[in-house]
């Protein structure tokens, strides 16, 4: 391998964030050398390229968060992009629906989080919502409307960034792992060779706390890995979705529950579940699994049962039970009454979310979390909306580093 000598920046993991930081990086520091260092083949390997495409809109978040700080911002921002390089979108809308009468009061607490994140919404009636989702059905006779959600293609997506950072002189790197890290925190050490680096940002999304570790940041944090599967609906189930349709969530976790997403190309996905995973990339039968990581994963998820922080215990008692078609289907057939089990194909489609654990207090970590050492920034619990909010995450990342 020829010499990579010096870069001004690294940038590890091209997810969407990575790449998104390295455009910014250009942005700010047009002559400056960029290297994106990816340890796949491809692109789209993980979270990025896995995920349902959906722009979320900012209506789950707390006001004040980064995720609602940046969530309807990153929206526009990613449409737009879609709109300029005519990438696939579809501005379908989604709607909320209690699937319980005791959810009914969160769908006026959800309207607030939505106005003072800067994202439309509006309460439906009955008859609204039978007009945008006809197979849709509130338990209350309510709903929430948000008509700016869309849907993308997120490989698309990181096909065209890819190919504009290279246009604008990034150079991105496939299969090169970072090995170790050097003592003095400098450079790096990869497929066998010494780069220096002036900093590092670390968007190693399913990898990051390790690499952060190794630079002595995020020491209070730990990856618990959840994974999420998905059905698909058969064409000839005959039932009409519009769009999006989601029950209103359990706001003390952070997972949006099973629901309804049509696809750019027309597809139906169903899901996805938030079980725990036994590997940080065991994506199929026990491929990515290793009796060390079991042991580790399992002993965490046995803590946080213990200790119900959360509500995890009645959270993990749900998800398990989904693991059974006929309660997936259930959980389903709460938003969509029509809905047969034999409507509902298993995908192909899993994702593993790369979520973040505080092990002082043993919660899982609602928001973004960014720290800095010495020569480097760690991007850490960059899920769901950081695809959405990939753009002006990478401003607010940047701006916190503090390299310029």
């Amino acid at each position: 391998m020829a010499s990579r000598g010096t870069a001004d920046f690294i940038v590890v993991g091209a997810g969407i964030v990575g790449l998104a930081v390295a455009r910014e990086l250009k942005r700010r520091q047009p002559r400056s050398r960029i290297l994106v260092l990816e340890k796949e083949a491809q692109l789209g390997r993980h979270a990025s390229g896995r995920n349902s495409g959906v722009l979320h809109s900012g209506i789950y978040y707390n006001a004040g968060s980064v995720k609602g700080k940046i969530c309807a911002q990153g929206a526009r921002e990613l449409a737009e992009y879609c709109d300029e390089y005519r990438l696939p979108i579809s501005r379908c809308g989604k709607v909320i629906v209690p699937v319980r009468e005791s959810e009914d009061r969160q769908l006026d607490m959800l309207l607030e989080r939505a106005k003072r994140n800067g994202a439309r919404a509006e309460l439906l009636d009955e008859r609204m919502l039978t007009a945008i989702e006809p197979e849709a059905r509130s338990h209350t006779g309510r709903a929430l409307h948000s008509p700016d959600t869309a849907v993308v293609d997120p490989q698309a997506i990181l096909t065209q960034l890819r190919e504009s950072l290279k246009a604008s002189g990034v150079e991105i790197l496939l299969e090169h792992p970072v090995e170790s890290v050097a003592a003095d925190q400098s450079s790096v050490r990869v497929r066998g060779e010494t780069i220096a680096f002036g900093h590092l940002f670390n968007a190693a999304g399913l990898q990051a706390d390790r690499l952060a570790r190794a630079f002595g940041a995020g020491l209070h944090y730990v990856i618990l890995p959840f994974k999420g599967l998905y059905y698909r609906l058969v064409p000839e189930s005959g039932l009409r979705i519009n769009g999006l349709i989601y029950p209103v969530p359990d706001l003390r976790v952070p997972f949006l529950g099973v629901h309804f997403t049509r696809a750019v190309n027309g597809h139906v996905d169903v899901g996805p579940t938030a079980l725990p995973a036994m590997g940080r990339e065991n994506y199929e039968g026990l491929r990515g699994v290793s009796a060390l990581e079991v042991a580790t994963i399992g002993s965490r998820i046995l803590q946080q049962y213990v200790l119900n922080k959360q509500g995890f215990r009645r959270f993990a008692h749900r998800e398990l039970l989904r693991c059974m078609k006929g309660r997936f289907a259930k959980a389903a057939r709460a938003l969509v009454p029509g809905l047969r089990s034999t409507d509902l194909a298993r995908s192909d489609k899993v994702g593993i979310r790369a979520q973040l654990l505080d092990r002082r207090t043993h919660e899982l970590v609602m928001d973004f979390v960014v720290e800095h050492a010495k020569h480097s920034t760690h991007v850490l619990n960059a899920v769901s909306p950081a695809f959405t909010g990939a753009l002006p995450f990478a401003r607010l990342v940047l701006d916190g580093a503090r390299v310029f």
